[in-house]
């Protein structure tokens, strides 16, 4: 019992220390900022304060929100769909060697080339509505499913395998019972960077087209030179990146409680 006190006691001072020193590091540069925003020594029209930004988020909020609303719709539609294609196309290349090796080499074509250059195109095919954000978010989201998951798959204990083959077991139960949970730990590591780059993606495909979303609405606010607004919408885009993978991470603890007891 004793020992089971120390290792909570243990846990919760490592826990403490792990976020008070990403907390003071971000305390300081901001302290800098402001230093360095407030006393002149960059101009605030080029670098506005922290305290600029806070008050341009305050003034915006019911504007961010709004805008904020259509990003994460688009980006969470695009992320479905992208973790769908990317497990499918996982399967599909595990279980068929012929499709691997038709499609491998095209998967990692499609993200050699920037989303940057897609997203005109794709804005000049489809529209301006949702459908190009969409198909953009799916294009930058199902690698690193594919690829995490394809790993995970093909890391299988072999013997395992072979246990559950001279058991009789068919290839879709073996799938299921060993390759499956096997490749959980990197499905969820993936889905932590698609759940970013879905956001990201969304904002970008925004700027090249749209009517609504935080992309859109930070080309309003730079045409105005209103960079205390740029920033705040900046911010808001990585809170909302953070706050995505942290879901994430609550979503693998529920799927994978024995990784607690490790």
């Amino acid at each position: 019992m004793k020992r089971k006190s120390q290792n909570i006691m243990h846990k919760a001072g490592r826990n403490w220390s792990a976020g008070f020193w990403p907390a003071f590091a971000i305390l300081v540069i901001l302290a800098l900022w402001q230093t360095a925003s407030g006393t002149g020594l960059i101009s605030k029209f080029m670098l506005p304060s922290p305290i600029d930004v806070v008050k341009s988020f305050v003034s915006d909020f019911p504007v961010l929100m709004s805008n904020a609303k259509v990003t994460l719709i688009e980006a969470f539609v695009g992320l479905a769909m992208g973790v769908l294609i990317g497990f499918l196309m996982a399967v599909l290349m595990d279980r068929f060697e012929k499709v691997y090796q038709a499609f491998y080499p095209l998967i990692v074509l499609t993200q050699t080339v920037p989303t940057v250059a897609i997203a005109p195109l794709l804005v000049l095919w489809f529209g301006y509505e949702m459908l190009p954000k969409v198909i953009l978010i799916v294009i930058v989201t199902f690698f690193p499913i594919t690829v995490s998951l394809l790993d995970g798959f093909r890391a299988a204990d072999r013997d395992t395998i072979n246990l559950m083959r001279s058991m009789g077991a068919s290839k879709m139960q073996t799938f299921w019972f060993v390759k499956f949970p096997g490749s959980l730990s990197q499905f969820f590591a993936s889905l932590r960077i698609s759940a970013s780059y879905a956001v990201v993606g969304a904002v970008i495909s925004e700027w090249l087209g749209g009517f609504n979303g935080l992309g859109v609405y930070m080309i309003r606010v730079k045409k105005g030179f209103s960079f205390d607004k740029m920033f705040a919408v900046i911010f808001l885009i990585s809170a909302i990146s953070l706050v995505l993978m942290k879901l994430v991470n609550l979503l693998q603890k529920k799927c994978m409680p024995w990784e607690e007891t490790k």
